[in-house]
């Protein structure tokens, strides 16, 4: 499953491939309410196909009829629009109340550099892709992790390849769904497990699949602030020298299923290793919020909405993880 703005990419290129000319669409600038965030991307053909989304319809209905009626010059170059300054705007687009939107509208040719980005983006690099605005001209270069899209000397640059990894332990079921959906919001995923019987039947494109022990991976990869681990295992052999490491980190989450019982064990086996009580409260165990989940992929949507809450910086006062689920009398939680 990739990302929307790389499908956005993936299909432009097949566009200019087969002969068609159409337009990349890229948000640079909001004020106020936006439907959609910094950094978005549509794709126009010259026959009004669009995939993408800049602003949830509207602008959207806009822009193809522009194209529709004007086409796309092979001569045509970069250049910025804006949508919503006016309250007339704003209510013809469908823009919230004051919300604006400033666009930068790039038409594509071969010279592009598209299939290149995204045979560099296969191979999980993270990109600069510098759009001189006068002239057309694309350069590409590795980006910094913490690289963001600005517009400058004339010129947009945009940053392209995986923002934030995640190290899974387990190639279990839960493990896919998890890996999957991951890989859709921009993570670079990465799955360990060293037993042979779990990896025989992995197959989910664009996950790396590592056999070497948790512990030596989770070291290996130089955890930074935007880097996720989360154990699935249920097996402490597997599960705690990688949690150690881990929380020893900069990552910004570290997880471990296992009911609340489990947890608790697992608490005490990491004191041994010499963990902070700081250190051992970055934990999250039972690993997600509290959405009812049963099934593996409610599960996997419950670590991930934990995750995203925490990448985001939601208060905690405003969440109820599944270790603060309520429990009915008499049982004892054994959830995510």
């Amino acid at each position: 499953m990739d990302s929307l703005d790389l499908e956005v990419l993936k299909t432009a290129a097949g566009w200019i491939a087969a002969g068609h000319r159409c337009e990349l669409v890229t948000v640079v600038k909001t004020w106020g309410s936006s439907p959609r965030p910094i950094g978005a991307t549509l794709a126009v053909r010259g026959d009004g196909r669009v995939i993408g989304s800049v602003s949830g319809g509207c602008i959207e209905d806009d822009l193809i009829e522009n194209v529709r009626a004007k086409g796309i010059s092979p001569d045509a170059k970069p250049h910025i629009v804006s949508y919503g300054i006016s309250a007339d705007d704003a209510h013809r687009f469908g823009l919230p109340c004051g919300g604006t939107i400033e666009l930068a509208v790039e038409p594509l040719h071969a010279g592009s550099g598209l299939p290149e980005l995204l045979h560099r983006l296969e191979g999980g690099e993270l990109l600069e892709r510098r759009l001189d605005l006068n002239s057309g001209v694309v350069t590409l270069a590795p980006a910094a992790p913490g690289a963001v899209l600005r517009v400058e000397n004339e010129s947009l640059t945009t940053v392209h390849g995986p923002r934030w990894r995640l190290i899974i332990i387990g190639a279990g079921p839960l493990s896919r769904f998890l890996a999957q959906v991951a890989s859709g919001m921009d993570y670079r995923v990465s799955v360990c497990d060293p037993r042979e019987e779990y990896r025989a039947d992995w197959n989910v494109p664009g996950v790396e699949l590592l056999h070497a022990m948790p512990d030596d991976v989770v070291i290996e990869a130089r955890l930074d602030a935007r880097s996720a681990v989360v154990a699935l295992t249920h097996d402490p052999k597997l599960d705690d020298l990688a949690l150690m490491e881990a929380l020893k980190s900069d990552a910004f989450y570290v997880g471990a299923i296992g009911s609340r019982l489990n947890n608790a064990k697992r608490r005490e086996r990491l004191r041994l290793f010499d963990l902070t009580d700081a250190e051992l409260d970055r934990l999250h165990g039972p690993i997600g919020l509290y959405i009812g989940s049963k099934t593996p992929a409610e599960i996997a949507i419950a670590i991930l909405a934990e995750m995203t809450a925490i990448k985001n910086g939601v208060p905690a006062a405003m969440l109820v993880p599944h270790a603060a689920a309520p429990q009915p009398a008499g049982t004892v939680a054994c959830g995510p």
